[in-house]
């Protein structure tokens, strides 16, 4: 296979286009003399006329079991500099455009351009020193530019507050509209923070809240979460956030086997009860789960609802508490956790995956005296709605 050498800007043309490796790969030189080389498997796989491609739905009509894994080109010509044309043993025949084949080029540097372009996975560490990001509420509702704004934000940063909204509940279901719709939970599709007599949730109550995420005993937790402060105490109920990302991160650094237990260790969780309808839910996660280069992607970790029932051999019990209890003294350090107190009409949305959130205790009365309305979303969502509006504010394909 030739080793291809791809420069980022989508503007040229091509050059030359030629059969390497005994048909097996075909290789496109562009005008600006960098060269990409393309497998003819993909190719044949990615034929774009209307028997193999359904436009309309952006989706694959050619059958797997129809592909020859080991096709070759029998031909291949250029066509304007801007088209290459390939027909294959059977003559069927395939047109590819100059732009779509240099975004797909399999050279690290083009893959790296389109993972940043699909997926934003550039992420901003913060600690104590967070400069909480704030966006009038109203702006996000009524302007493409700003509601791009706050999502990019959301995904890079983590936590954004949005200022100004009405002091009632319904205010998250027009947010939710404004990205697409909220994820329905045994909670309801938005649920309502505040002292409660037989509460369901520790949350429904006065006291202090440690760090957590919602919702680890579901197999797929909420993505994002929001926020609505309608009413707040005036002594107590301050909300603290830290950056789960960085402070694993850290644990890893200063302690690597505590976080290889804890990011292999399948622990139990458990929530009973009724609300929006009954419910019996048990789900085993890993505190920290990580990609394939061990990169943290989703904290799972809500003491509350760690289950008695730990499916482990009894000599892996203390060393896991032992991990714990790093992990949680490090969210706990003062330069690590931020905390700042909601006044009514604040939203704050954050990313529940990698923000963990915390509350004080405020005092019990007999009157409700703090209020909070909540909801979340799936980032797939959120990330339909940011790609949507990067189109439609940046004119991007």
């Amino acid at each position: 296979m030739l080793h291809t050498t791809q420069q980022l800007s989508m503007s040229p043309g091509i050059q030359k286009v030629e059969v390497l490796d005994e048909g097996r790969f075909v290789c496109v030189t562009w005008e600006d003399g960098s060269e990409s080389s393309y497998p003819c498997v993909w190719l044949r796989d990615n034929c774009q006329c209307p028997l193999c491609f359904l436009p309309s739905a952006g989706a694959r009509r050619l059958l797997f079991e129809d592909l020859d894994v080991n096709i070759v080109v029998k031909q291949v010509a250029l066509a304007d500099r801007k088209k290459i044309s390939i027909t294959w043993p059977n003559e069927h025949a395939s047109e590819y455009e100059a732009e779509w084949l240099k975004k797909r080029c399999f050279s690290e540097e083009a893959r790296a351009v389109m993972r940043a372009d699909l997926f934003l996975p550039e992420c901003q560490y913060w600690g104590s020193d967070l400069q909480l990001p704030k966006i009038p509420f109203e702006e996000i509702m009524c302007n493409d530019e700003s509601a791009y704004k706050w999502l990019c934000t959301l995904k890079k940063v983590g936590i954004v507050l949005l200022t100004g909204a009405a002091t009632r509940q319904g205010e998250l279901i027009r947010l939710g509209h404004r990205i697409g719709f909220l994820r329905l939970t045994f909670y309801g599709p938005t649920w309502q923070v505040q002292d409660k007599a037989d509460a369901n949730n520790v949350a429904y109550t006065t006291g202090r809240l440690c760090f957590h995420t919602d919702y680890p005993v579901l197999q797929h937790p909420p993505g994002v979460q929001f926020l609505h402060c309608i009413k707040q105490t005036a002594a107590g109920g301050e909300s603290e956030v830290v950056d789960g990302f960085h402070v694993s991160s850290k644990l890893k650094k200063q302690n690597p086997e505590a976080y290889q237990i804890l990011s292999t260790t399948a622990v139990n969780y458990v929530d009973v009860g009724v609300d929006y309808c009954d419910f019996a839910v048990h789900c085993k996660q890993r505190i920290i789960d990580m990609d394939s280069k061990g990169q943290a992607i989703r904290i799972n970790y809500n003491n509350a609802t760690r289950d008695t029932v730990f499916d482990i051999p009894a000599e892996k019990v203390r060393p896991f508490y032992a991990a714990l209890k790093e992990f949680n003294n490090l969210l706990n350090s003062a330069e690590h956790k931020f905390t700042y107190k909601l006044k009514p009409g604040d939203i704050v949305t954050f990313d529940n995956w990698r923000v963990l959130h915390g509350r004080q205790s405020y005092p019990s009365c007999s009157e409700v005296t703090r209020h909070l309305e909540g909801a979340y979303a799936d980032w797939d969502v959120v990330m339909s709605r940011l790609r949507l509006l990067k189109k439609r504010v940046l004119n991007k394909d």
